[in-house]
């Protein structure tokens, strides 16, 4: 199963499983012995009330550090709990272990980076051409699937509005454009998002232009984030599968790579330029 990420391939919102679900209630019931609000407790334990609610929802695993986070928040015997719920904490089958991963570093991130040679990256997906990738997908989904999938990705794309403090950077090969996937209509209201979402002050879009003979894009798609303790970690996606990488100097590879592909690609201002004519073309 692939991480609903960025990416336009397959990608699936984690069915709630018991253990995840005990252990939100768990938190939930300790914070609110604690006389605190989740917006209170987040902010504590130095994570963002959205976060939170998801993990109460049993909507996320938990990060490893919460608990020595929660210590002097809750108490030391309310973070006991708190451990010995996270160890009873199970995956249902099929479910990747580095989604929850990922999810968790990339709504807490404060810079996020994102190159993309395939699709349009997932923040970036207006409903219709979410609805044309998932439609277009196999094996094929229930109506019931598509709609959760759906839902999921639009609320993954909160990000861009409950982080304004975080800056993202999008590189878009204009190619993806071209395909016009899921048809002109679709396509014009691709061109018409993203230039509504790239004139927000934490967002930065550039085109990589098709015709270009210096490009250093030509391992694939990559995503970085950068943590609260200012740690890069760089995310690969392939068929069905993906790959976090944390070791530094892999990490600074890519660093290097998307550095480099920001010089490469148009400036913010020539693609507002090209996205316009494109639109005008549709």
């Amino acid at each position: 199963m692939t991480v609903d990420h960025d990416g336009g391939g397959t990608s699936h919102e984690p069915e709630l499983s018991d253990s995840l679900k005990t252990f939100g209630a768990v938190l939930k019931a300790l914070r609110e012995e604690s006389g605190l609000t989740q917006e209170e407790f987040a902010a504590r334990v130095r994570y963002s009330a959205a976060y939170i609610a998801k993990i109460e929802q049993g909507k996320r695993f938990p990060p490893t550090d919460l608990p020595s986070r929660a210590e002097d928040v809750l108490g030391a015997v309310a973070v006991k709990v708190i451990r010995a719920a996270a160890k009873s904490l199970t995956r249902r089958a099929g479910l990747a272990s580095w989604f929850r991963q990922w999810a968790g570093i990339e709504e807490e991130a404060i810079s996020m980076y994102a190159y993309e040679c395939r699709a349009v990256p997932g923040l970036l997906q207006p409903e219709a051409y979410i609805r044309a990738a998932f439609d277009r997908r196999l094996p094929p989904v229930t109506e019931e699937q598509l709609e959760r999938e759906v839902a999921a990705r639009l609320d993954r794309q909160q990000l861009l509005t409950q982080m304004p403090n975080t800056a993202f950077s999008f590189i878009i090969e204009q190619s993806i454009l071209e395909r016009r996937m899921g048809g002109t209509g679709v396509t014009r209201r691709v061109v018409e998002h993203i230039l509504a979402v790239g004139t927000r002050r934490n967002v930065e879009i550039q085109i990589m232009p098709t015709l270009q003979e210096d490009h250093s894009g030509i391992d694939g798609q990559m995503y970085l984030a950068e943590t609260p303790g200012h740690q890069w970690i760089g995310y690969t996606e392939g068929q069905r599968s993906s790959t976090l990488i944390s070791t530094p100097k892999d990490v600074s590879v890519l660093l290097q790579r998307y550095g480099k592909l920001r010089s490469q690609a148009l400036d913010c201002r020539a693609t507002v330029n090209l996205l316009e004519q494109m639109r005008g073309a549709l």
